[in-house]
């Protein structure tokens, strides 16, 4: 294999390992806040016992991604120097951004967050949490407007082959930004979500019926079963956005080869790209004309528009980008699915009338928020390919003069390790729900001055 190759996927694995964990983080730390600030107003310990168990799976999760993070951008100057050479002048202010925005925020009140509660007043917890909240959230958004700014690249020029800005307020909001900001956010929401009512229905199943386990049950499911229907109202903002300024990913994500209007929406192919046809095709009637131009007559963008004179193909390879938004959408309507369940036998029964087989879907969907994530992540990114920076840089013109068998050797390195490490977390959040569910996690603190005086609720 060639050192192209080996690098991107290297690179793949990397990102695929290190998004996992601020997709949790990013949304966890906002429902830590609510648990906090509902704590605060009522003194009920329901929340505050909410809030001694999912700050330690913020914890963890927040130490993986810290730490995935730095060994994924060595990679820009390990296997990708081409990238900074060109655009760094743009790339390199947005990532010392989040660091300087968001990183030092986090670092500096993380220990008062984890360790202060019976510590410091109660009001300076509930701001400590809320600032390592807001980090988390700018972290998101650097990192993003840096990743949209490659797909819908504006506000600069090239110069001697290098790019120089322009225009920040252009490079921060360019066209894709809004759009893909809100999609992660939402689904980091989901992730969460689905995580905080998986393991809570998990610790259910087990004979854990505390009034903690009845809360984070219920805010589980009608967290998913709000952010859910706004998840696919984003989705198709932000695939009408693709299709403007990049209808090549937006083709092969349909599997459409030629451009025209009543294009049908292929619910299952197998396209074959060296043929240009899809085999085995089943399809929707000009569905896709009205999924993506809300009109049966649209005209829809085909690949075989986006091939060059001499046979140089200007789309991503569609097999992989067809199936991983399939995934995407097929795990988002399983969402859907259970999370509205959820919450109509919640409104109906209560948590005591919770079907054990919906309980034990959720268990299973517990780390769906990942599947979904790394679905989309997918189809953004090798739907973008030949390009690293759209229209700018080719990812070819990027990498670095690295012997392929040493590029082997750190994959293989990595993949050994990450999978170690994903089989540990897992192990350990299972460990903490069955230890929370045994009642051997430790008292109850004592809250400082500033916190609502502690009460304690009956049971439903």
């Amino acid at each position: 294999m060639e050192t192209l190759l080996l690098s991107r996927i290297q690179f793949g694995a990397n990102i695929s390992f290190h998004i996992l964990f601020p997709t949790i983080t990013i949304a966890l730390s906002w429902v830590l806040l609510f648990f906090k600030l509902r704590f605060s107003a009522t003194g009920d310990m329901r929340w505050m016992d909410a809030y001694r168990f999912w700050v330690k799976v913020f914890a963890l999760s927040f130490a993986m991604g810290v730490v995935s993070g730095i060994t994924m951008s060595f990679q820009f100057g390990t296997n990708w120097p081409g990238f900074m050479e060109t655009v760094g002048n743009i790339a390199g202010p947005l990532l010392a951004y989040e660091v300087l925005t968001a990183f030092f925020l986090e670092a500096v009140f993380l220990g008062i967050m984890l360790f202060g509660f019976s510590r410091v007043p109660g009001w300076l917890h509930t701001l400590a949490t809320f600032l390592v909240a807001f980090g988390t959230l700018m972290s998101a958004f650097w990192i993003l407007v840096l990743n949209s700014w490659m797909h819908t690249p504006a506000g600069f020029e090239m110069r001697d082959g290098v790019a120089h800005a322009t225009d920040w307020f252009a490079i921060i909001f360019n066209p894709s930004m809004p759009y893909r900001l809100l999609h992660m956010l939402l689904a980091s929401g989901l992730t969460v979500a689905f995580l905080i009512a998986g393991f809570s229905a998990f610790r259910w199943l087990i004979g854990d019926r505390s009034d903690e386990v009845r809360l984070t049950l219920k805010t589980g499911i009608v967290l998913a079963a709000v952010l859910i229907p706004a998840q696919i109202f984003a989705g198709d903002l932000h695939g009408l956005n693709t299709l403007e300024h990049q209808p090549q990913k937006v083709a092969a994500m349909e599997a459409n080869w030629e451009t025209g209007p009543n294009v049908p929406l292929v619910l299952f192919a197998l396209p074959d790209q060296e043929a240009r046809e899809n085999r085995f095709e089943i399809a929707i009637p000009n569905g896709a004309s009205i999924v993506l131009k809300h009109d049966p007559d649209g005209v829809v963008p085909g690949l075989n528009d986006f091939v060059a004179e001499d046979g140089t193909l200007l789309h991503p390879p569609v097999a992989p980008v067809f199936w991983s938004f399939r995934v995407m959408v097929g795990v988002g309507v399983l969402m859907l699915l259970m999370s509205w369940a959820g919450a109509y036998l919640l409104w109906r029964r209560g948590t005591d009338g919770m079907n054990p087989w919906l309980l034990r879907g959720f268990v299973a969907m517990s780390f769906s928020g990942w599947l979904a994530t790394l679905a989309g992540w997918y189809t953004t990114e090798i739907g973008r390919q030949p390009w690293l920076v759209q229209g700018v840089m080719k990812t070819a013109d990027a990498v670095a003069d690295v012997p392929a068998p040493m590029v082997m050797g750190t994959l293989v390195a990595y993949l050994v390790v990450y999978a170690v490490l994903i089989a540990a977390y897992v192990g350990v959040l299972f460990y903490l729900a069955r230890k929370a569910a045994s009642g051997q996690m430790p008292e109850p603190m004592t809250p400082q001055s500033g916190d609502a005086p502690v009460r304690l609720v009956p049971a439903e």
